[in-house]
């Protein structure tokens, strides 16, 4: 018998209507605006922080958030992405799930209110320990919210989640800027996250129409702990790296260091995350859809990987030609340690664009086990290659990165291909099609900027955009056809039209 609260959950849930290729492109379209919209606006910000506050400021968060990042994924436990591939989702699981993940949120706040005066010491950083206190309600706020953003995700309502993320993250964006010109200092980054995370906390509850019963079923806990486990542990390795990685950086080279290598994570990361990080939410709903059909998953997985090299190479790679120019022209030159730096990440997120929509292919197979094993060598790995290279600078380190991301991407390759049932080289060929366009494309800006060596930055940096762009799209429609095609649809879809094709 379906109960009343049953029934909501279906209607939110269902995945009907509209194909779901077509629902599945409009989740990337609407997530692409948000990360836009949020990122941008983001970047903006941390320009305009970075000329205010220190490096230190931000290696103090740096290793706040280190802390924050682990008690996030101890707090949902994975329960939340177990909702959004199960194959049916009760109002008893859904509140199985809410009340730990809420009891657990609050008990590990207090946890990191206790705990942080060991942080400090951990970390060889002097104040974090009031930073990562002040921090704490955020893991209260994130774990109130995770089960209602995993109803939004389940029924492909991204254009719900995209307005509300857009919101949360200008809101925390004024109010840092705001405290950052009074003089907070680092509060203003510290702010910054409690009222992004609140905002979307609030508005997930008042979107989603899902409310918990006061149902809690062992049962179903243990069922989703089976899978969340392993999606937490994999998250859990890439925290106790980056944490681990920080905590090197810390004591070998200081916060400064910490707070440079810092702005150029930010960086890169913004970049990847304005252009693509919309495909791997969406693809983990939509591969957990067709996962029993093997031929439409390997099509799905092609499409999604040409896709997103199109799109997010040509930013990458303008990062890596004008990283001199573009560094200190948007943060300072205080900031000039973080140019070779940013390069060098760039370089290797080339290599890793795929890596979260490996990540996605893997979950929604419900395959986390066999990602798990993926990341621990990976991570591992990483984490040596910091140790290693640390006494050389952070320059180094990022080369090192460079290293392990193209060994990570031949790994990758044997992992999807055997999960696709498929050769090695029909997963690497649009990789390898990808690198020789960006090259040619990073050939022809770093030409550019060389000509444009007297010229205004904005300008420089203006040239170097257009002629990268221009050599990608160029040669990706001779390499990657599929990609190109499906770009162009999707901007011709969401044109406005006009006359009677308009309203055909």
């Amino acid at each position: 018998m379906t109960t009343p609260d049953d029934a909501d959950v279906a209607e939110l849930t269902v995945v009907g209507g509209a194909p779901l290729g077509s629902r599945a492109a409009s989740g990337v379209a609407w997530l692409t605006v948000q990360n836009w919209v949020a990122k941008l606006g983001g970047f903006v910000t941390v320009v305009i922080l970075a000329r205010l506050l220190t490096p230190a400021d931000f290696g103090l968060v740096a290793v706040a958030m280190t802390v924050v990042s682990f008690v996030y994924l101890i707090a949902d436990l994975g329960f939340g992405t177990y909702l959004i591939q199960a194959r049916e989702m009760t109002a008893r699981l859904a509140s199985t799930a809410f009340w730990y993940s809420s009891l657990s949120g609050i008990a590990l706040a207090v946890v990191m209110v206790l705990a942080a005066p060991a942080i400090e010491d951990l970390f060889g950083v002097d104040g974090v320990t009031p930073v990562v206190q002040g921090l704490a309600p955020a893991v209260v706020f994130v774990s109130l919210g995770a089960v209602p953003i995993a109803v939004l995700r389940r029924g492909l309502r991204f254009r719900a989640l995209a307005v509300q993320s857009a919101s949360a993250a200008v809101a925390g964006q004024i109010v840092a800027v705001g405290l950052a010109i009074g003089g907070a200092g680092v509060w203003a980054l510290v702010v910054q996250v409690i009222v992004s995370q609140l905002v979307v906390v609030i508005a997930a509850w008042l979107t989603s129409r899902w409310r918990p019963s006061r149902l809690f079923a062992w049962s179903d806990f243990v069922l989703m702990f089976g899978f969340g486990s392993k999606v937490v542990s994999i998250n859990f390795v890439a925290a106790a790296r980056l944490g681990a990685e920080n905590a090197i950086i810390s004591n070998v080279l200081g916060a400064a260091a910490l707070g440079q290598m810092s702005i150029a994570q930010r960086l890169v990361q913004t970049t990847q995350e304005m252009t693509g990080s919309a495909l791997a939410p969406v693809s983990t709903v939509v591969f957990a859809q067709v996962r029993e059909d093997a031929a439409r998953l390997r099509r799905g997985y092609d499409r999604a990987l040409s896709l997103a090299y199109v799109v997010i190479a040509p930013a990458l790679t303008v990062i890596v030609v004008a990283a001199p120019v573009l560094v200190p022209f948007l943060f300072g030159d205080q900031w000039g340690d973080a140019v070779g730096v940013a390069s060098a990440l760039a370089v290797a997120a080339i290599f890793t664009i795929t890596a979260a929509l490996d990540h996605g292919l893997f979950l929604g197979a419900g395959r986390p086990g066999r990602w798990l094993a993926y990341a621990v060598v990976i991570d591992a790995l990483t984490l040596v290659t910091t140790a290693v290279l640390a006494a050389h600078g952070i320059v180094a380190i990022a080369l090192g990165f460079v290293a392990v991301a193209i060994l990570a991407t031949v790994v990758r390759f044997v992992l999807v291909s055997r999960l696709l049932q498929a050769s090695i080289w029909s997963v690497a060929r649009r990789t390898v099609a990808a690198v020789l366009s960006m090259g040619a494309s990073a050939l022809a800006g770093w030409g550019i900027l060389q000509l444009a060596g007297g010229w205004p930055p904005v300008v420089a940096l203006t040239a170097v955009g257009l002629v990268v762009l221009a050599v990608h799209l160029t040669v990706c429609r001779w390499v990657l056809p599929g990609g190109t095609r499906d770009l162009v649809r999707e901007l011709r879809a969401r044109l406005p039209r006009r006359g009677a094709e308009g309203r055909r």
